[in-house]
């Protein structure tokens, strides 16, 4: 590059001289002109390699801080070139950093959260080995085998979802969809759960809205199924003018939503007093916001200590109709 801005700052400097010159001179060029030509050109060059040091110095001096790995503070003489790109090059290594958090996170909910269902299994696989069991345990430990397992699989899947989600592969085949329907749906499939815990699950409201039902169901499926799991005694599902709402009378999140809703977060979370590990408290959350956007609506988080029911998560969603 030094060697074009040479090229260009000689021949800007030196053809206007050569013009005048060979102007002057007629038909009849000299030795002395060309000899005045010779030191021209040279003296032309000799400018024409310092100014492009010195417009190069900020460039070579980012080069090197670059290759040092300390190029975040500007100096006083940077262009507002420079200053751009040392700003592009901080967001980078932002981007980069946020990046290895998350498949840091990553692998921390991988053995984390497979390691107990695994060792559970690989446990409960030896009791049934060993054939001291009579038939009523072996039968409640093959239910269980079976409740571990469906826990695994709940889980690849919930992970796989908030990969494609993250990387904007979000394909929707919209249609009109009755979400009173869809609510009761996901209300029957969850209330095994809730009988567990012995919580009281409801669906109500009606409406109608062009959404991709499979899509959507899983995305209240996972807000519902975070309800139960720190609901006090009741989770309601509602359709409303704005899209589906869930809500529970449990402690509500333990930081904004903002923060929560990502795919896998480096830091773990405490909620309802019980520690969750790093990347585990966000994939529904962060599911949920991403199908709501895919839809062109939101997902929003409220919480108010006066209502019964203080928890609220709305799915909006464009268009509904009752």
């Amino acid at each position: 590059m030094r060697a074009q801005f040479t090229l260009v700052i000689f021949l800007l400097a030196f053809l206007p001289n050569l013009v005048l010159s060979v102007g002057a001179a007629g038909a009849n060029p000299t030795s002395a002109l060309a000899l005045w030509l010779t030191l021209v050109a040279a003296l032309c060059g000799g400018v024409g390699y310092l100014l492009s040091g010195v417009l190069l110095r900020p460039l070579r001096r980012l080069e090197g801080e670059v290759g040092a790995g300390s190029f975040a503070q500007p100096h006083a003489d940077d262009p507002a070139e420079i200053r751009a790109l040392r700003g592009a090059f901080t967001g980078l290594l932002e981007r980069l950093s946020t990046e290895q958090e998350r498949r840091g996170a990553f692998m921390a909910t991988l053995v984390h959260d497979l390691r107990t269902p695994l060792i559970a299994t690989g446990h409960l696989s030896r009791l049934l080995g060993q054939g001291a069991l009579s038939a009523e345990q072996r039968r409640e430990v093959a239910g269980e085998v079976e409740r571990e397992n469906a826990r695994l699989l709940a889980l690849v899947a919930q992970m796989a979802d908030a990969h494609r989600f993250e990387r904007e592969e979000v394909q929707l085949s919209p249609s009109p969809t009755d979400l009173g329907a869809l609510l009761e749906e996901v209300a029957r499939r969850l209330s095994p759960q809730a009988d567990v815990r012995g919580l009281n699950l409801t669906a109500t409201g009606t409406g109608h809205a062009p959404a991709d039902a499979a899509v959507l169901e899983r995305a209240v499926t996972n807000l519902a199924a975070n309800a139960l799991r720190y609901a006090r005694t009741r989770v309601e599902l509602r359709v409303t003018p704005q899209g589906l709402e869930v809500r529970d009378d449990g402690p509500g999140l333990c930081a904004p939503l903002s923060e929560l809703a990502q795919p896998f977060n480096a830091q773990p979370a405490t909620i309802a007093g019980q520690q969750y590990a790093a990347g585990m408290t966000g994939l529904g959350l962060f599911i949920a916001r991403r199908v709501a956007e895919a839809h062109g609506g939101a997902l929003e988080y409220r919480r108010d200590a006066a209502s019964p029911l203080p928890t609220t998560f709305c799915l909006l969603l464009p268009e509904v109709t009752p």
